[in-house]
């Protein structure tokens, strides 16, 4: 057992706001969350010593952040590295920024590519890399009319070769973008009874599609309001049915760049912290200093904060999760606690990882994130073990 005690902020501890705190940890997992003080020496900040204190000199100490949906970090884009070496890089990328679990995701690419991207994150996740929980397969199987910077080369159609790929038996959570209205309602459900996480996303369904899509196994909505059908007051579209469905997950990209304050504003009073999901759909210039990337081939520059290929379309986004907590407590208006939720107990829920992490209880694992007071990341502890910081 190893104790840590946090002093000098605020702790979110199960949704509720405590001062002072003692963390018991074993074996990565929270063991006793009590009140502070008395017991052991503390001394450093490095478990290995013993029992330490953290002082949070006026920030927060938050469940660590969870993100479905990550395409590259420190320099690197998974589907140009599809194996443990790249994971690990973006992985750790992310972990500076808060983020203790993530889905690295395979932008549209060919079946060898997606065979090999579900390959990697299993050899990532048996030899223990911090923060890999999945893998996220965003298309091939998408509406061309609703691209965005994926290649239209490699749009293909859903066939069983790859369905029976998808449907092995996995070490982590598989989860698929996939645009409803291209996909047959059967494959669909197959996928869903297999138990891929299914999410629409780069699609042009209309409202009835999108609905049908929901009832055959699809749970999310990948990045509301980009790539897909607007809401509009006689075709509501995919827009207007994840925003009116109340059991759908939506994932939001909140860097101010994809998705207009106010439109985020929308979302959230339409969805609730617990049916919104804070993404990234970060790019490798995230904890990087590179101002370019590669994708199919293609350059994709980084200026500004915002990627971007050469003829303008947004190619993902140059953002970290810490970023996206701030951007949308300012667009909202909500506190932190409740904006918490979105980025990590409501993403947890969606990929049915609830029982393990996204909160701050006992029995659950130790992850967390240490803020400052003006909500910049300070420390990120996965397992109990400090990994950035």
């Amino acid at each position: 057992m190893r104790t840590i005690d946090v002093r000098g902020g605020r702790i979110l501890v199960g949704g509720e706001t405590r001062d002072d705190v003692r963390l018991t940890i074993s074996d990565g997992r929270l063991r006793a969350i009590e009140p502070a003080g008395g017991g052991g020496d503390v001394a450093g900040d490095d478990l290995a010593g013993g029992d330490v204190a953290i002082d949070l000199a006026g920030g927060w100490l938050l469940p660590g952040f969870i993100d479905t949906q990550v395409n590259g970090g420190g320099g690197v884009l998974f589907n140009n590295a599809l194996g443990i070496e790249g994971l690990a890089r973006i992985a750790a990328a992310h972990a500076r920024f808060g983020t203790t679990a993530l889905l690295p995701t395979l932008i549209t690419d060919t079946a060898e590519a997606i065979e090999a991207a579900l390959d990697a994150v299993d050899a990532a996740i048996a030899a223990g890399v911090p923060g890999i929980v999945g893998v996220h397969i965003e298309g091939p199987f998408i509406n061309g009319t609703r691209k965005g910077i994926h290649d239209p080369a490699l749009i293909r159609t859903l066939d069983r070769s790859i369905i029976d790929i998808l449907c092995r038996p996995r070490r982590g959570v598989v989860m698929m973008t996939l645009a409803p209205e291209v996909v047959a309602v059967e494959d669909i459900a197959q996928l869903a009874a297999a138990g891929v996480i299914l999410s629409a996303g780069h699609t042009d369904a209309t409202y009835d599609e999108a609905l049908a899509g929901f009832a055959a196994g699809v749970t999310g909505v990948t990045h509301v309001f980009n790539a897909m059908s607007p809401l509009l007051h006689r075709a509501p579209g995919m827009v207007g049915a994840a925003l009116s469905e109340a059991a759908i997950w939506c994932g939001i990209i909140a860097d101010g760049v994809h998705v207009a304050p106010a439109a985020l504003d929308i979302a959230f009073r339409s969805k609730g912290a617990d049916r919104l999901m804070l993404v990234t759909d970060a790019m490798p210039s995230v904890g990087s200093n590179d101002d370019f990337f590669l994708l199919n081939g293609r350059r994709m520059t980084v200026e500004g904060g915002v990627c971007m290929g050469e003829d303008g379309t947004l190619a993902g986004a140059h953002l970290d999760m810490a970023q996206a907590v701030r951007t949308m407590c300012a667009a909202t208006g909500a506190d932190l606690p409740t904006v918490s939720r979105m980025a990590s107990a409501s993403p947890a829920a969606f990929l049915g990882m609830a029982q393990d992490r996204g909160t701050l209880a006992v029995g659950l694992r130790a992850d967390f994130v240490v803020l400052d007071a003006a909500l910049q990341p300070v420390q990120t502890w996965i397992g109990g073990i400090k990994v950035a910081g």
